[in-house]
């Protein structure tokens, strides 16, 4: 799944640079599948009908997962760097999991 504050436009054009094949995403969330509250979009898990239990939500920011902070692993931003790694990173840590 992908789950993102942005517009649904957006949000489409980053599974297509994602997942060109279509292959990997099976879902995509945006902006109108988040709460808002106070002016601020955060992300609600419990949409994706799934035992929360098993569901790790990888972000740069707190803020997207207030109701549920024990799924959340922060990761540093993606500035677009086809060099980056980080997601490499945690695969010993997620396969633990």
């Amino acid at each position: 799944f992908i789950y993102t504050t942005a517009k649904k436009d957006y949000a489409k054009k980053l599974v297509e640079v994602l997942d060109p094949k279509k292959k990997l995403i099976r879902r995509c969330l945006s902006q109108s599948d988040c709460v808002c509250s106070q002016g601020c979009y955060w992300k609600d898990l419990t949409c994706l009908g799934r035992d929360l239990a098993k569901v790790v939500a990888l972000d740069h920011t707190m803020q997207g997962f207030p109701a549920q902070a024990a799924n959340w692993i922060l990761v540093p931003p993606w500035s677009g760097d086809p060099e980056d790694e980080e997601l490499l990173r945690l695969i010993p840590e997620l396969g633990q999991l």
